[in-house]
């Protein structure tokens, strides 16, 4: 099961110089140091870049008192897990695994250099395992370089830099044992499409980069089989890039309608909503965004982190290309429509759901906008035969995050009968211990 961060020769060859070169031409730079490797230069150009993350969750004990077994004596400790991420923006966007940072309230993140910023989960895709984090560094970082993962080849070196068992900064090296892996931890919890690798990956890499020998990013490990040696596996960056538009979409973080979509590494318009701010004023597919209030736009990631500061009301100014010319609109952003979350999701899926209150949230050592308490399911409806049970905390819905409850209906408004609906929870007991659950539902 898929538990890694919670659980505390080299061949030489001898070439002869090609005919016409003299053995002088060929022989290896004197000023050159013979170990400083491919490997020491692609970590000592990336390890500012990456990081380890510790989560603190207070685990709640019972024993009974020196007074009798019916006086019960609770105690209190914090319990830290350790992960790894890596710097994706030079604001303070970290990226790591979803179930690093799903069930901690309290996440610190900590540099090469000794370095350490209190961080926040700020977006997650449980179904794809990775999260983002904003932490508010005192300079300037230096996101990594995103390679590509579609060329990825068996046998190619690869190099992982991680926090395992909370040994900071640690590096290791293999190679890409396998492509396009498809992994079971468990009948709710499948991965496709991974890499696999020999590179040491233990307990602590999870959310750690994963290096071609040019130091481009190409996976984000993930997973380890306990039973095995050196068997270790990464999401493609490619599922990043892909997904990071969906991740980091303002209309389900902020409930903020814009209607515009870009891609890749131009920042290139894909998609626009039909009477939308954006389509109203006169973005095109195929428009390259330039600026976004004076910040300089260079890739996809760019646009949708200059656009998690806005809020309903604001104007934002865009200086985008068309046709080789550089031109400008102004865009208002407006309010997603009001929707009635507890009606949809009880038609939808037979849920009643509240906010956490500060209360609890304090109590089991959670932060408010973790997720949504489950009160109450519908006896008929498509939850009665799952495992779920009034009192669980709704974290996720699909690759979105189950908060604030305006986002729920605008993720369920969109669901149709009998359409899947992937539902994940956690699950608190008296004795401190937390499950995550994942069910399947179908929207009636």
């Amino acid at each position: 099961m898929h538990r890694d961060c919670r659980r505390p020769a080299w061949i030489f060859v001898l070439a002869m110089a090609p005919w016409g070169v003299s053995a002088q031409e060929t022989a290896p730079d004197p000023s050159r140091n013979p170990r400083r490797t491919r490997v020491v230069e692609v970590v000592e150009g990336v390890r500012d870049s990456v990081v380890n993350i510790s989560a603190t969750q207070d685990v709640r004990m019972r024993r009974p008192s020196m007074f009798g077994m019916y006086f019960d004596e609770v105690f209190v400790y914090p319990q830290t897990t350790a992960g790894s991420g890596f710097v994706i923006h030079e604001d303070g966007y970290i990226v790591t695994n979803d179930h690093v940072v799903a069930r901690s309230a309290d996440h610190k993140v900590r540099f090469a250099s000794g370095k350490e910023f209190a961080a926040r989960v700020i977006a997650s895709d449980a179904a794809h395992d990775l999260a983002i984090l904003k932490i508010d560094p005192d300079s300037r970082l230096k996101p990594l370089k995103l390679g590509r993962s579609d060329d990825v080849m068996v046998g190619e070196d690869v190099i992982a830099i991680g926090n395992p068992f909370g040994l900071e900064n640690t590096v290791t090296r293999g190679v890409v044992s396998a492509v396009r892996r498809r992994v079971e931890f468990s009948p709710d919890l499948i991965y496709d499409d991974l890499i696999q690798t020999d590179a040491s990956i233990n307990p602590g890499n999870s959310g750690g980069p994963l290096f071609n020998i040019l130091g481009e990013l190409i996976g984000i490990n993930t997973a380890i089989r306990p039973e095995a040696e050196n068997v270790g596996f990464a999401i493609p960056v490619d599922h990043l890039r892909r997904l990071l538009p969906d991740i980091l979409d303002i209309t389900h973080l902020s409930q903020v309608a814009f209607g515009m979509r870009v891609q890749g590494d131009r920042a290139e318009v894909t998609s626009i909503e039909t009477d939308s701010p954006a389509d109203k004023a006169g973005m095109r597919l195929g428009d390259v965004i330039v600026q976004v209030d004076g910040t300089t736009i260079g890739r996809d990631v760019d646009f949708y982190i200059a656009m998690l500061e806005h809020k309903v009301g604001d104007t934002v100014a865009m200086v985008y290309r068309r046709d080789g010319k550089d031109d400008k609109a102004d865009i208002t952003l407006t309010a997603v429509p009001t929707l009635d979350t507890g009606a949809i999701a009880w038609e939808k899926l037979g849920l009643r759901l509240e906010a956490l209150s500060p209360k609890v949230a304090r109590r089991v050592g959670l932060q408010q906008d973790l997720g949504l308490v489950i009160t109450e399911i519908d006896p008929r409806g498509p939850a009665r035969r799952s495992a779920l049970q009034p009192s669980d905390l709704l974290v996720n819905l699909g690759r979105y995050r189950a908060f604030p409850v305006e986002s729920v209906g605008t993720i369920l408004q969109g669901v149709g009968r009998d359409d899947p609906v992937d539902v994940t929870v956690f699950r608190y007991y008296d004795d401190g211990t937390v499950e995550r659950i994942r069910q399947r539902l179908y929207a009636r």
